[in-house]
Formats: C-alpha cells, structure tokens, sequence
C-alpha cells in the first residue's frame, strides 16, 4: 500500500506542472474573439438606394421628369400640349423674379407654375390664362403640402386644370 502513495505524489506532482504550464500559456497568450478559428459571417451591406427623383438637382428634375410627365399626363386627357419650357424670368402679373413651367395647350390656353426659388420645395404659385391675355388666376399651389413629389406635381397640376373645365369631360 506504500508503493500507491509515491505514484499518486508523482502524478499529482505532474497535474500541478502541466496546470501551471497550462496557466502560463493563457498569460503569454491570451485569446481574443478574432482569434477564434470560427469566422464570424460577414455582415450583409444594405443596398445602396438610388437617389429620389425629387433629389436631383432642380433644372434636371424639371427638364428630365416633371416637363415630360405633365406633357404625357394631359395629352392622355386628350388635350394637345402646344409648347411646355422651363424658364427663368419674371413672374407675369404679380411680378418677381422665379422659374416657371410654361404651358401653352389647345384652344389659346396657358399656364405658368412658378416656383419662388430654385428647389421644388419652395413656395409655389399657378397662373391661368384663355385666349392670348394675361393670366387672370393667380393662386398658390401645394401650400400644405409637406412633401413634393413628381406624382403629386403632376396630379395637382392635372386637377387645378381640369377644375378650370380645360380636361376632361365636364
């Protein structure tokens, strides 16, 4: 029973050496998370949104979107577009300088949508106009409005003529 006792002391002797060895090993080499052999997965990247139509610079998004929408909105009303321009001058009737879609459609009629500054959320204002006079409506256009998108333009623009009888079937 004596011969156990020298066995046990030697592998207990051993345990305590491979234990601390084990010790100084974590001491000199610490582990961190990135040095785990398991990767973690690569984080998706979200898609990059395109712009928003309304996002573009003011002359693009007027001359590339809202001109040829309103143009293709009414002559689906059946109505002829005669001439639609963005210009830059001054405003007719009320005067002060700004940008306005011109239009000039069938029968002599005209409309200016004039915008107050050069950002199509600014304060805006439409003119209307029969058979070659001066405007003779003067309003304000989507002033409570808190977002201006291209729909909205167009659809306002579209309703505000046909509530002058000059689209559609009234």
């Amino acid at each position: 029973m004596n011969n156990s006792n020298p066995t046990n002391e030697g592998d207990s002797r051993n345990k305590i050496d491979k234990s601390e060895s084990l010790v100084q090993n974590i001491v000199d080499n610490p582990v961190s998370k990135t040095d785990t052999t398991e990767e973690e997965p690569p984080i998706p990247k979200k898609a990059v949104k395109p712009p928003k139509i309304e996002d573009k610079p003011f002359e693009e998004f007027i001359s590339n979107h809202l001109i040829p929408g309103l143009k293709s909105s009414i002559e689906e009303k059946g109505i002829l577009v005669r001439n639609i321009k963005l210009i830059e001058g001054e405003r007719p009737v009320v005067g002060g300088y700004c940008w306005m879609v011109f239009c000039e459609i069938t029968e002599h009629r005209k409309f200016w949508l004039c915008f107050n500054k050069e950002m199509i959320t600014s304060d805006k204002t439409i003119l209307l106009s029969e058979s070659n006079s001066e405007p003779s409506i003067v309003e304000s256009f989507l002033i409570d409005e808190k977002k201006t998108t291209l729909p909205l333009l167009i659809s306002r623009v579209l309703q505000r003529l046909n509530g002058q009888k000059w689209i559609g079937a009234n």
